[in-house]
């Protein structure tokens, strides 16, 4: 192990309160850590980088389970980074959230009761601005309680004037590279936000519709089709079938009366149909489905959009005015007046998209839109993990990404709102179309005629941008030198194909070809202790800031990072968090007992001479957990590090390594100095390797017991190579004598620190340094003039004479387990005559019978044990 030269602590007992209190430390603590610089980022340093980006928190949010797992994780990683020198940048910043926020400002004009037309845009974004300066933005505070060691100085918001520069200039140069077009498109609508909105923003959920089966055209000319959207028959433009299928084959090329209309459609002939589901034909709605679009595009049909933006109809009289909902009955109900329905089915439970802000049924919809050409983008996203420029862990999310990114469509990122980057393109008197770029000027001004386009960019246009637009990016700044590219992304997996891929093609695009980060490590989503999707409506979301003013905010970290197995979801239940806590009020009594006993980091280790076995062991032991745990940090295996670390300090280090110390301290001399300093050296390094997980409780117990300045900045543990499998082994052997005698006693009905008499023969084995931890650890008395070895244990080539006379009623303890024995072998009987019986056999459920065989592995694993009892007690 590395030599320690802090000085000697003041007295601990005046140092460190009897009990740990999370909510006294933990504020305090981290604004010290703010106010000293400890999390900011040098780009002129000449240490190694290491970069993180947070993903961007919208302005309008607070904490959740889902941000505290996440951050917990990045916390985790740029805190040993840190510490194992490195220049270290965790990057802070909130996505100005274009729907989300624009929705809030309008319901506090709605309280008003004005809207934001009576505001006008100018006006309407100013109000914007002053809700942010005043209520956005409370998720930094919650970051703070979590422990998130950002640099604040560098924090930055979407909007900012630095980002909003980058935003122009990267839409101009796609622009200019034909990357960026205007068309008209079917996009995701929301008649409520009444704008369109990404895939991201859309959630699907089965719902209760109807499916209706209906029939156009006369006579010989009929045809079935089916939809659960009846009301979009107005805009049908054709009919398609599958050119092979020899049932309409004699309609290709027909027109076909369309009911409820004056109009007539073709029947058209479309390899996009399957012919083996419904009826084989189906209803095309160019200008309502993106499928059906499609479709209308290969065959030069026309587009007719028969909803306005609030998704009301606009077209044919009976109907003009409907809502979409309502529509939608009255027109089955004409059908059904004209003898046109054909079957009927409701409820039909159908996968329905709805808007992700405000729950609205989105509506596929034809509208004019600014589109990115993703063709080249998206390759280049692929290339970059397929040449190994960057890895995804977990490696089998591979394919996920491939199936995105080599089948990406054009992506709409205009959006119909006020709040966000307004598109830099100005639209001229005569035609003129005009991108302009962030050093240029406006080719005029409303009076001659020029207009800018009132819509806004997709907030995932700008927050893709932010592992390079955060550092300066367009300008060449030594932050985008020093720490582009960013060393990892940590992220949800759900998000995988939306943020992600467009960081992907921005990056590569924009810094030429390098790829905005070296590692993707994706995560799954926290659920409850059952694997349930947390949600309000389900009455299981909770809420971390609850559970860290309970429990600590130490507790919630360690329990999330327990549970964090790469790209798998994580349950998390209040007991396991609880039990977080009990973890660090371990840490925290066994750190305070051992500063009491004048356990030290002063000076260099001992020779391993000089130590005893269980100085040896535990130092052997240390080491190999910090081999093992810095594997684990290189493969993100956070939930087996943090199980590691658990039994190795719980276990092994409190449960052992203390508690056999104990009999050290009390004799004294050379033998007691040296362990005070291997259990100083132990401490030191164990909470060293805790503190990215638990940044509190290890904060506040390693400087009390260093007297150094924090471990934020003390230095990362390495495995110094020393290993004693020797030592090893003889402890593994005194743990196994103590607990199989603990074992002995409680099935003896003694209490934990009830004293018994034995006779210990150690001679010529391992454990004959140890008797005098043996015997303290198990409370065992000299064996006196009158002693009687009523019960004896050979253990691991030693015996443990035990006088238990005194101690129990052995009459009584008999009849006890002779009682028991009587009851599992009852047990054993009737499991093993059920399983005897041919017939039950045949007709019961397998999970029956497996339930029948663990009964009976149970009885005789119980009638095992109680004989053993039964025979290691003395005579009645």
């Amino acid at each position: 192990m590395t030599e320690n030269a802090h000085q000697q602590p003041p007295a601990p007992d005046s140092e460190l309160p009897t009990q740990y209190a999370p909510a006294d430390v933990e504020g305090p603590l981290y604004e010290r850590w703010v106010e000293r610089g400890y999390f900011e980022a040098d780009a002129k340093s000449d240490k190694p980088p290491y970069t993180v980006v947070i993903p961007p928190p919208n302005v309008t949010g607070s904490l959740h389970l889902g941000h505290a797992f996440e951050h917990t994780l990045i916390d985790a990683l740029t805190r040993r980074k840190r510490m194992q020198g490195h220049e270290t940048l965790w990057q802070p910043g909130m996505d100005h959230a274009g729907i989300a926020t624009q929705n809030v400002v309008e319901r506090e004009l709605g309280k008003e009761g004005k809207s934001r037309h009576d505001l006008g845009r100018e006006a309407f974004v100013e109000r914007v601005w002053q809700w942010k300066a005043e209520s956005g933005g409370q998720i930094s505070g919650q970051m703070r309680r979590l422990g998130d060691g950002v640099a604040w100085s560098r924090e930055r918001f979407t909007m900012d004037e630095g980002l909003s520069q980058a935003v122009q200039t990267i839409f101009k140069r796609l622009y200019d590279d034909e990357l960026i077009y205007r068309a008209e498109r079917i996009i995701n609508w929301c008649p409520r936000c009444l704008t369109a909105i990404s895939d991201i923003e859309v959630e699907y959920q089965d719902d209760d519709g109807e499916l209706v089966s209906m029939k156009y055209g006369e006579g010989d000319d009929t045809i079935v089709v089916a939809t659960t959207r009846a009301e979009t028959m107005l805009g049908d433009t054709a009919v398609a079938v599958h050119p092979d299928d020899e049932r309409y084959r004699h309609l290709i090329g027909k027109l076909i009366r369309l009911p409820l209309t004056d109009r007539s459609i073709p029947v058209v002939a479309d390899t996009h149909v399957d012919p083996e589901f419904g009826t084989g034909a189906v209803k095309v709605t160019p200008a309502h489905d993106p499928n059906d679009f499609e479709i209308g595009q290969r065959h030069d049909l026309p587009s007719i959009t028969v909803m306005d933006e609030h998704a009301v109809i606009t077209v044919h009289g009976p109907f003009q005015g409907m809502d979409r909902l309502e529509a939608r009955s009255a027109i089955v109900a004409a059908l059904r007046a004209e003898g046109r329905i054909v079957a009927e089915k409701r409820p039909y439970v159908h996968s329905v998209g709805h808007c992700s802000r405000c729950k609205t049924t989105i509506e596929p919809r034809l509208s004019m839109q600014w589109w990115v050409k993703v063709g080249p983008l998206a390759k280049a996203a692929g290339d970059a993990v397929r040449d190994g420029k960057v890895k995804i862990h977990p490696q089998e999310m591979e394919k996920r990404y491939f199936d995105w990114v080599d089948n990406l469509h054009d992506w709409c990122i205009s959006r119909q709102l006020w709040w966000g980057h307004r598109i830099p393109v100005w639209y001229g008197p005569d035609g003129e179309v005009v991108c302009v770029g962030p050093d240029e000027e406006p080719p005029g001004t409303e009076a001659d005629g020029w207009k800018q386009d009132t819509d806004v960019l997709d907030t995932w246009f700008s927050s893709g941008l932010w592992p390079f637009s955060t550092l300066g990016w367009p300008e060449q700044t030594e932050s985008l030198a020093k720490f582009y590219p960013n060393s990892v992304l940590v992220t949800g997996y759900d998000i995988l194909f939306f943020w992600v891929a467009r960081m992907m093609m921005f990056g590569l695009y924009a810094m030429d070809g390098t790829p905005p980060f070296h590692t993707i490590a994706l995560h799954g989503m926290v659920r409850d202790q059952f694997g349930k999707k947390m949600s309000k409506s389900f009455g299981n979301a909770v809420n971390p800031l609850d559970w860290m003013d309970k429990y600590g905010s130490d507790a919630l970290r360690f329990t999330l990072a327990r549970g964090a197995n790469p790209g798998v979801d994580v349950p998390i239940g209040e007991d396991w968090v609880q039990g977080s806590r009990n973890f660090a009020n371990k840490i925290w009594n066994a750190t305070r007992f051992a500063l009491m006993n004048g356990a030290t980091v002063e000076g260099p280790l001992p020779e391993p001479s000089r130590m005893s076995a269980t100085d040896r062991w535990i130092l052997s032991r240390l080491n190999s957990v910090v081999a093992e745990v810095d594997a684990l940090y290189e493969d993100f295996q956070f939930a087996k590090l943090s199980d590691a670390l658990f039994h190795f300090a719980w276990d092994e280090v409190f449960d052992w390594y203390v508690e056999l110390s104990k009999t050290v301290f009390q004799a004294g001399g050379e033998p007691a100095e040296v362990s005070k300093r291997v259990l100083g050296e132990v401490l030191d390094v164990t909470l060293k390797l805790l503190h990215p997980v638990v940044p509190f409780v290890t904060e506040t117990l390693w400087t009390t017991l260093t007297g150094g300045e924090s471990v934020v900045i003390a230095e990362w543990p390495a495995d110094s190579g020393f290993r004693d499998s020797g030592a090893e082994r003889e402890i593994e052997t005194l743990q196994s004598v103590i607990t199989e005698v603990r074992r002995f006693r409680a099935d003896q009905g003694l209490q934990p620190g009830q004293r018994v008499p034995a006779r210990l023969t150690l001679d010529g084995t391992a454990l004959a340094p140890h008797e005098a931890a043996i015997r303290q650890l198990l409370r065992l008395q000299p064996e006196g003039e009158s002693f009687t070895a009523t019960a004896t244990l050979p253990v691991a080539g030693a015996e443990v004479a035990l006088d238990l006379s005194g101690t129990i009623d052995v009459a009584a303890e008999r009849k006890r387990l002779a009682k028991d024995l009587a009851a599992a072998e009852k047990e054993k009987a009737q499991a093993t005559a059920k399983l005897g019986n041919e017939a039950f056999l045949a007709k019961a459920p397998e999970n029956v019978v497996d339930k029948i065989r663990t009964r009976l592995a149970k009885a005789e694993e119980d009638i095992a044990r109680i004989q053993a009892q039964l025979d290691k007690l003395p005579p009645a």
